[in-house]
């Protein structure tokens, strides 16, 4: 067997808030709409992951879902201007990260990162 996709699932009562989000800040697309599930993604390979943590590294909390993107500074244009603005960052991290935290519509905490070149 061969795990091939693992989904982040966040309950929400109203489910059309998250495409401010996800959709209009983020630029993912909408893949499925049914009302009382709506599905974001790109058709972009992504890699089978899963993260167990104690805390969420420099001492911060553990986010609730990592989203790893190519240009961080236009992810944080993109989320201020929609009216989410950090709780933590951006900041360039030991690790050859750089990133920030941002609550989603749900209270979900969102870790948005890029990886550094080295």
């Amino acid at each position: 067997m061969k795990v091939k996709r693992i989904v982040a699932n966040i309950a929400a009562e109203d489910v059309a808030a998250a495409q401010r989000f996800y959709g209009e800040a983020l630029g993912l697309d909408t893949l499925m709409d049914m009302g009382w599930i709506a599905t974001y993604g790109s058709d972009a390979r992504m890699s089978v992951q899963l993260s167990v943590m104690s805390e969420g590294g420099s001492g911060t909390a553990v986010p609730d879902i990592s989203v790893e993107v190519d240009d961080l500074e236009e992810a944080h244009a993109r989320l201020s201007r929609a009216g989410f603005e950090p709780e933590y960052g951006p900041v360039d991290e030991p690790w050859g990260v750089r990133r920030f935290y941002v609550r989603d519509p749900f209270g979900r905490l969102v870790n948005v990162l890029v990886h550094l070149a080295r």
